[in-house]
């Protein structure tokens, strides 16, 4: 449902964290697009690259033995919010790996468009972190991204998501 991140270490510079809406990544394509995207569903992977990276050091670290080495899900591209009944795009370059029915290779021109859509300047915000900041976001309806442009420094955060529904679609 939703997740807040505290920061306790921080670089000099760098580190932030971009937030994008997903209520005006949907909002902001074309009816067409939307037509398209509302029944269809998405087949989400924790293999993907940009995932099992951060899955794997958590596994390094805390995971139990008989963890699954992957994860799969399946979730509506559209997701109607189950308290605002506003529509938001689900997809992410993260985890979204085709769309349902089709292969990763039909789905790909559709889905590269999104993930660039969806980051556009004007549906996202940059967040300076300090020592002792702390975001909440629902995940609902924002995604974020750690921009790692801190090398050779530490940043440490500590996290608590919070459980909530089965994504609903159209």
């Amino acid at each position: 449902m939703a997740s807040m991140l505290i920061a306790r270490e921080v670089p000099p510079a760098g580190g932030d964290t971009e937030f994008a809406n997903m209520y005006l990544a949907y909002e902001t394509l074309s009816e067409g697009m939307q037509r398209l995207l509302e029944p269809l569903v998405a087949v989400n992977s924790s293999a993907l690259a940009d995932a099992s990276k951060t899955r794997e050091d958590r596994v390094k670290d805390s995971a139990r033995r008989d963890a699954a080495t992957r994860y799969v899900a399946e979730h509506p591209v559209v997701r109607v919010h189950p308290e605002t009944g506003k529509k938001a795009l689900y997809v992410n370059v993260a985890h979204t790996e085709r769309f349902a029915g089709m292969t990763r290779e039909e789905s790909l021109p559709i889905l590269r468009y999104l993930y660039r859509h969806q980051v556009r300047p004007e549906l996202t915000c940059r967040f300076r972190w300090s020592p002792g900041s702390i975001a909440f976001w629902d995940n609902r309806c924002a995604q974020h991204n750690a921009i790692n442009d801190y090398p050779g420094h530490r940043r440490l955060m500590h996290r608590i998501t919070l459980a909530g529904d089965r994504p609903r679609g159209i």
